[in-house]
């Protein structure tokens, strides 16, 4: 992980210190429970989200399973009102969709605006209450 992606510089989306997003299940490239990303990181695990049953429906259509597990990678699978590390990308086409889950901005990595807009965010954020 570079320096400046490390829970002491990473920033959120709002420029403050990035928030743990999930250790139960733990979530994040880096299975550290943040948002953190890196070179290594080609999809970009930056937004925190809460599941849906709609996005997790989207997210198996897509060819994305995140409900089934699979201990052998330690992955729990997931369930509404887990959150997780999602891909930029694929949150951005289910806010397209209109099945975008809620996202909590103190723990969505400042790299996710390169891909997703923040008015999309805020728009979807369960800490801007």
């Amino acid at each position: 992980m570079r320096d400046s992606d490390r829970p002491s510089s990473a920033r959120n989306v709002l420029g403050d210190p990035l928030a743990s997003c999930c250790t139960r299940p733990l979530t994040g490239f880096y299975r550290d429970g943040h948002c953190h990303t890196g070179p290594q990181d080609v999809g970009s695990h930056t937004v925190c989200a809460q599941m849906t049953v709609e996005f997790l429906r989207f997210s198996v259509a897509r060819g994305n399973d995140l409900v089934t597990p699979h201990p052998e990678l330690g992955f729990p699978g997931l369930k509404p009102g887990d959150r997780w590390c999602l891909c930029a990308a694929r949150w951005l086409e289910a806010h397209a969709a209109g099945v975008a889950p809620p996202v909590v901005l103190a723990a969505t990595h400042e790299k996710a605006l390169e891909i997703v807009p923040l008015a999309a965010l805020r728009a979807h954020a369960l800490d801007m209450q």
